[in-house]
């Protein structure tokens, strides 16, 4: 008990504090603005270099990013079938299937339940759903089919960037091979300075946004029903195919890490209505809330 309180309280506690900051106006909302940013276009890309450059390459590992890129339309697909049966309206609904929040959620949890020494085997994971999302899913999005305009947010991003170079170091074995040099401890060291901070920003940036009294409860059930039922589906394909297929390459603890979190906070801004925004809000704020439930079973299992 006293681990799982070590590891999930921390969360917890700072989801807490972003709360408070936004009841006692301590922080405005161009405040939070800003440390999103601070965190997506800085210290997070310091996680993901770090990541990708330390992590192990095979073959195997090569075809994960591709089967959780094949996962994620699967599950828009069955977001859109399920849509239909359950009579969900609206055209965002289909996108609460599918897609990760990993970035503003997933690299946080799964740092703070693993350690930041750990966490490449959760960015392998992630890579599959970070092209998707970058590629099909905003172009879906969007409702332009404009492929150049993904291409272009795509080479500005410094997560991408990140990627990019961390894939590029380790792939290669050029991180290793400049490791008696110092050249890799020092770029680890740098790295780890700048990431540091993330899981607190982030956390505090999620609590800010989180006001339950303006959940639309009753509204957002069949959402919330949706996204559930579609990654229980896609969770068991993945096992199944981890262990029949790729032979245990991808980590048990990653894959189910990604299958928690919510879809992805950008939704919102693509809604074309006010209602249907208030509604997809709703939906991201009850299944982080449910995330963070879930992470503390995570916790538990794992300690």
């Amino acid at each position: 008990m006293i681990h799982v309180l070590e590891t999930a309280l921390p969360v917890f506690l700072t989801l807490g504090l972003g709360m408070l900051c936004r009841a006692t106006r301590l922080l405005t909302a161009e405040g939070v603005k800003a440390l999103k940013s601070v965190a997506v276009n800085i210290t997070l890309p310091a996680v993901l270099f770090s990541a990708f450059a330390t992590a192990e390459y095979s073959v195997k590992s090569i075809a994960i990013p591709v089967f959780i890129f094949a996962l994620c339309v699967l599950a828009f697909f069955l977001g859109r079938i399920g849509c239909n049966l359950l009579k969900i309206p609206g055209r965002l609904s289909p996108f609460m299937a599918t897609g990760f929040e990993a970035g503003m959620l997933g690299y946080a949890l799964f740092t703070l339940l693993f350690g930041a020494g750990e966490v490449s085997r959760f960015a392998i994971v992630d890579l599959g759903q970070v092209l998707f999302v970058f590629t099909v899913y905003k172009i879906m999005l969007s409702g332009s089919g404009d492929w150049r305009g993904a291409v272009r947010e795509a080479l500005v991003s410094p997560t991408i960037w990140a990627i990019c170079a961390g894939l590029l170091l380790g792939a290669t074995g050029a991180f290793r091979a400049l490791a008696p040099s110092g050249v890799s401890g020092i770029l680890t060291s740098i790295a780890s300075f700048v990431a540091a901070p993330t899981s607190a920003i982030i956390l505090l940036s999620i609590g800010y946004d989180l006001v339950p009294k303006e959940i639309r409860w009753a509204k957002t059930a069949k959402i919330v029903a949706l996204r559930v039922g579609v990654m229980a589906v896609i969770l068991a394909l993945a096992l199944l195919v981890n262990r029949l297929i790729l032979g245990g390459a991808m980590h048990t603890d990653a894959l189910l890490m990604l299958m928690i979190l919510p879809p992805p906070y950008v939704l919102p801004v693509f809604a074309d209505a006010g209602d249907e925004r208030a509604n997809v809000s709703s939906a991201l704020s009850v299944l982080t809330l449910l995330s963070l439930v879930l992470f503390a079973v995570l916790t538990a299992i794992y300690h």
